[in-house]
């Protein structure tokens, strides 16, 4: 089941970024950081009392544009759909938000290569997208690779 998540999520949302950060995958988030953007983040659970197995997030960053980030998933949970299921919840959000171009910093890019994303120059995404990069530890030598998707 996916659904947005709540603030009682947060605490788990952190424990699965902690590990992927960890493996240099994501970019972790203080609590101070997810409690502000608990409205941008979607889980999955299996169940409603079961635990978060996946996440994802869509961030508005200006007029038409937004980003879609932190998606990942347990790794004892890999390739039963659950990240492609985080990720057409972001996308329906953004067309119901009537957003027109969302992008996502990656090294998957055949994942999301899958919904359309298309490789695109980081220097054409506006430096308002850049606010979070200073946290990052591979700052300013980002190894990322960005996409596009234009509706």
């Amino acid at each position: 089941m996916i659904r947005k998540a709540r603030i009682s999520d947060v605490k788990e949302i952190r424990r699965i970024l902690q590990g992927f950060a960890g493996q240099g995958q994501l970019l972790l988030r203080t609590m101070g950081e997810l409690y502000s953007l608990v409205r941008d983040y979607y889980v999955y659970q299996e169940n409603s009392e079961g635990p978060i197995l996946g996440i994802a997030a869509l961030h508005v960053c200006w007029e038409e544009l937004a980003e879609l980030r932190s998606v990942a998933v347990l790794e004892q949970h890999h390739g039963k759909g659950i990240g492609t299921k985080l990720v057409e919840a972001c996308l329906s959000e953004a067309l119901t938000l009537g957003l027109e171009r969302i992008f996502v910093l990656t090294y998957k890019t055949d994942f999301f290569g899958r919904f359309g994303f298309k490789v695109v120059d980081k220097n054409i995404l506006p430096h308002i997208v850049w606010a979070d990069c200073v946290k990052c530890p591979k700052f300013p030598e980002c190894d990322e690779i960005a996409m596009l998707l234009d509706y």
